[in-house]
């Protein structure tokens, strides 16, 4: 069975297990349910659609792999989908959890997202005076929950990008690091991608007038708001620094690259010298008045290591070699 748990609270306090067989509607206008599911079948979500009046839209959307973050209001409910994410290696993987809010429900679906809510739930029961604000605290809880989520990865990337960053300063980067580079960032504009699209939903919840929605809850909505706004601009920063290690690494190799060319350059004009000369008297003409002198060979070499030497200490002290 996907069903998680499913409890019914009153007063903000764990009342009761609620088998999933026999979820409805509470009674009572002081209590509510909270029902989490992991990958439901849609026989399951209809049984719920009929137990709750879920809208047939929002359970719809709640089955669509490819349905991105978004709030809707259907009448007294509001149905939510937040994008999960999970870092695998140098890739991250999403998933969604779609949000069903009413004023005596809140029905949770998670798919591809293994990240359960057990942890909230108990943190949030240590604390019935809060969760006796309901169904619209509880939603903030979750979105919050979902957003810590998001964390972990962008300091991981960032240590991973730090840690690229040190090895450049010290040696080329290889080919499998430079694509590597690659993947990150693409990866990164795709997550900023993601925030975009969470922005625009925390940001209805603040300022639209959505049914379940207390005036008392917008504060939370706009706590969970500014989270938002940290990491985005976290990842903007993250986005920026892998730009500057691939383009830092682009110059250091040009650099060195440049550094290599002066000196190759510096060793073919010092041996064009004797080359030049050497081949001046290798053209075996029979009057070269030079032939006949004494000491001509002794002269030749002496011009020669003359020249080079001379041609030597000009390049070192151009810092060419």
């Amino acid at each position: 069975m996907p069903v998680i748990a499913s409890y019914l609270y009153r007063d903000g306090r764990r009342l009761e297990a609620v088998p999933f067989h026999a979820a409805v509607m509470p009674a009572e206008a002081s209590d509510f349910i909270w029902i989490g599911l992991h990958e439901p079948t849609a026989e399951e979500l209809a049984f719920l659609k009929v137990g709750f009046g879920l809208h047939e839209l929002s359970v719809d959307d709640a089955l669509n792999p490819q349905q991105t973050p978004k709030v809707s209001a259907y009448d007294d409910q509001i149905f939510v989908i937040a994008q999960t994410a999970k870092l695998e290696g140098d890739g991250i993987t999403y998933g969604r959890t779609a949000i069903f809010v009413g004023r005596r429900y809140i029905i949770t679906v998670r798919h591809g997202s293994d990240r359960g809510h057990g942890e909230l739930r108990q943190r949030l029961e240590t604390a019935p005076q809060a969760l006796r604000h309901g169904t619209d605290y509880i939603l903030h809880a979750i979105l919050d929950f979902i957003v810590d989520g998001y964390l972990p990865i962008v300091r991981t990337i960032e240590d991973s990008v730090l840690d690229m960053e040190r090895a450049m300063l010290d040696a080329f980067l290889d080919r499998a690091q430079i694509k590597r580079i690659f993947k990150l960032r693409r990866e990164v504009i795709l997550f900023q991608r993601v925030l975009d699209a969470m922005l625009d939903l925390c940001g209805k919840l603040v300022h639209l007038d959505l049914p379940c929605l207390d005036a008392e809850a917008k504060p939370y909505f706009r706590d969970a708001l500014q989270h938002m706004h940290r990491i985005e601009q976290m990842v903007g920063g993250l986005r920026e620094v892998i730009t500057s290690v691939f383009e830092a690494s682009n110059l250091l190799e040009q650099q060195r690259q440049g550094t290599i060319t002066r000196q190759l350059a510096s060793w073919a004009a010092i041996l064009a010298v004797p080359t030049a000369i050497a081949g001046i008297y290798g053209m075996n003409f029979e009057n070269m008045p030079e032939l006949k002198t004494t000491y001509g060979y002794f002269v030749v070499l002496g011009v020669i290591a003359l020249f080079c030497g001379g041609l030597y200490i000009s390049f070192r002290r151009a810092k060419w070699l």
